[in-house]
């Protein structure tokens, strides 16, 4: 049971963290409502815990060289590929955009502090 309240802590706390993110930045646009933070939360989660560790691991180098700068740049793309897979599996009525490049990584910011706060206040061991 334990796990299960786990993983869907973790999906709120994603979806949380992206509903906050679209009120911060007013070029994040957004269809579907309570879906899409559902949804985004899953897909999140999933990159988070399968892709992310990967991009870390080959990035390795670029991250110690930049002082850590560069996990900026993997939550970029992080979000870039929720963007992505929510294009590609075609949800009905369900979109996110961001508008140009500087978005997502102002996105990847503001996006990891929001979530590190959650994180603080709601422990999810």
């Amino acid at each position: 049971m334990g796990f299960l309240k786990k993983i869907g802590i973790g999906i709120a706390l994603n979806g949380l963290a992206l509903y906050f993110l679209t009120l911060i930045l007013e070029e994040i646009t957004y269809t579907g409502g309570f879906k899409l933070f559902l949804i985004s939360g899953i897909i999140l989660g999933v990159l988070n815990s399968i892709v992310k560790p990967l991009i870390k691991l080959f990035s390795l180098p670029l991250i110690f060289l930049s002082g850590g700068l560069f996990l900026i740049v993997i939550n970029a793309v992080i979000l870039r590929l929720l963007v992505y897979f929510l294009v590609v599996i075609q949800f009905r009525d369900v979109t996110l955009s961001f508008p140009n490049l500087g978005s997502y990584v102002i996105g990847a910011i503001a996006f990891g502090a929001i979530n590190w706060t959650e994180h603080l206040i709601i422990k999810n061991k």
